[in-house]
């Protein structure tokens, strides 16, 4: 059975329009429909909503009330608007743009109405037209009153909504209107809320994702340890940088532990208990960068089902962590250095601004200075990353950590995979020491956790090239001018060195630090070889 409509003076139908209110939980669903809802009686030309909220970017540069504004600091947003002209060329007045998009609260009627919190009925243009910013509007028109009402929830002005009427409305339609405007206001809070839980809600589940991550991330690397001169002066930087807000550039081979100094400057910051958020910027796709770093709105794009929040977002009141900075393409760098500088950004597919309050920890392993100046990188986004630039050694320069990284790399695998700690000899402590460590502490953690699987006996045994530095040399010598050996020269090289491994080894073939262990062979193939050659 249809429900019986009620119509009040110029009004509507305000039954239904309050019982549809209480079903919508949603601004986008809420203000559109009020306005239209109220717009629906023949008398009403114009209704509309403006709510309380910052200026946007470049609002009061195209203010025409700019100048009565008091401080430009908060103001009147124009968010839903229906009608219908006495000029049948007119379009129905839905649009926000106008003259009056903004009013600066208490300024003109409408900003009174925001200023005071009280309503305002004007029964009588004619009588007090004073009031009006467009006169001609009025009288082609024909309004002939206007009704404003505050929206007010638990003592705070959410902002206006306004009524124009070609006919005078009523006592009893001005009561009927101010009750539309009580719920309507505690619907916009409610919305406003249903929104802030599910944002935060989707924050969460994407902070919970990154997490994660960094869970597994915090397994598979250690935190600063070693004594070394070159680690401790590394410690030193992080206790200056960390309680400040100050842009960090960490520069360093890879594997040196760059993503370990960002989590203990955030660590030790004042931000510590909001998330630290890492962007890989070298695992991104090109066409996915700006959707990764600022968000996108649902249907923005191809595959976009759902709004999606950024890690600038995510970081909020946080702290961002960009690894391999310099593999942002250089037409991509502009955009990201505008919210470094401004604090701002627009999601894909979105005209609204949002603020971020982010720290930046860059890392790369890249000479930025020089792909500065060589035009590949921009150098006002780089002057703006290395505010506080860090160098973090490399691995070959402090061998003297590689024990104490060792014994605690050794625990940690040994744990995982269900055996007794293998003893770290002297000998082995040596032979860690003695390589050159390309991949630095990533590399140490693979060795040794490959180590601990196959030391099934308790022993362990490493895969390295000793010097590979050297051996590149030569490698590069002797591709350079290649030779070929005889049977003899053959014989007399691996004789020579046999001989280098007994005297490295003090005469020993057998045990950890033998000849034999040096050079990768059983002890009784090498005892063959010794009688073999005929060596002493």
């Amino acid at each position: 059975m249809a429900s019986k409509k009620t119509k009040v003076g110029i009004l509507g139908d305000p039954k239904l329009l309050l019982l549809q209110l209480a079903e919508l939980h949603h601004l986008s669903e809420l203000l559109p429909l009020t306005v239209q809802r109220l717009a629906e009686g023949d008398s009403v030309a114009l209704a509309r909503i403006w709510l309380i909220k910052p200026p946007e970017v470049d609002d009061c540069t195209r203010c025409r009330l700019v100048d009565e504004c008091p401080n430009q600091q908060r103001c009147l947003h124009l968010v839903a608007s229906a009608g219908r002209s006495l000029n049948t060329c007119h379009e129905p007045w839905t649009s926000l743009a106008g003259s009056f998009r903004r009013f600066p609260i208490g300024i003109r009627k409408v900003g009174q109405i925001a200023s005071t919190g009280k309503s305002l009925e004007v029964a009588s243009v004619a009588a007090d037209s004073s009031w009006s910013a467009e006169p001609k509007w009025i009288r082609e028109e024909k309004i002939t009153s206007f009704v404003g009402h505050p929206l007010k929830f638990r003592g705070e002005i959410l902002g206006v909504l306004a009524l124009f009427s070609r006919a005078e409305p009523g006592s009893n339609c001005f009561e009927w209107l101010r009750m539309v405007a009580d719920h309507l206001a505690a619907s916009i809070a409610n919305a406003r809320a249903m929104d802030e839980i599910e944002l935060l809600k989707g924050r969460l589940e994407q902070e919970n994702e990154y997490l994660r991550e960094e869970v597994q991330q915090a397994t598979s690397m250690s935190d600063l340890l070693g004594q070394s001169p070159a680690l401790q002066a590394v410690a030193r930087q992080i206790e200056l940088v960390a309680p400040t807000d100050s842009a960090v550039l960490i520069l360093g081979e890879s594997g040196t532990g760059k993503e370990v100094v960002a989590r203990e400057i955030h660590r030790h910051s004042r931000r510590s208990d909001r998330p630290l958020i890492k962007v890989n910027c070298a695992a991104i796709p090109r066409e996915l960068y700006e959707s990764e770093f600022f968000g996108h709105a649902k249907g923005s794009f191809t595959g976009a089902l759902r709004d999606r929040v950024g890690r600038f977002e995510l970081a909020d009141q946080g702290t961002l962590f960009l690894d391999e900075i310099g593999e942002i393409p250089l037409d991509l760098q502009s955009k990201l250095l505008r919210v470094l500088q401004e604090g701002e950004l627009e999601r894909i597919g979105e005209e609204r601004t949002r603020r971020v309050d982010v720290r930046i920890i860059a890392a790369t392993n890249r000479n930025l200075k020089s792909e500065a100046e060589a035009g590949r990188f921009r150098q006002d986004l780089y002057y703006r990353l290395s505010v506080f630039p860090m160098d973090l050694p490399p691995l070959r320069k402090r061998t003297e950590d590689i024990p104490l990284l060792a014994e605690h790399f050794l625990t940690r695998y040994a744990r995982q995979i269900g055996r007794p700690r293998p003893r770290l000899t002297l000998s082995n402590v040596q032979d860690l020491q003695g390589y050159d460590w390309p991949g630095n502490v990533r590399e140490l953690q693979h060795v040794l956790e490959r180590a601990c699987i196959i030391a099934t006996d308790g022993r362990l045994k490493f895969d390295l090239i000793k010097n590979p530095s050297k051996r590149l040399e030569e490698k590069a010598i002797e591709e350079a001018s290649p030779s070929i050996l005889t049977e003899s020269q053959v014989r007399e090289f691996e004789a020579n060195n046999i001989r280098a491994a007994l005297k490295a080894s003090k005469g020993k073939i057998y045990g950890d630090d033998g000849a034999a262990a040096k050079l990768d062979m059983k002890p009784t193939t090498l005892s063959s070889r010794i009688k073999a050659f005929g060596i002493d």
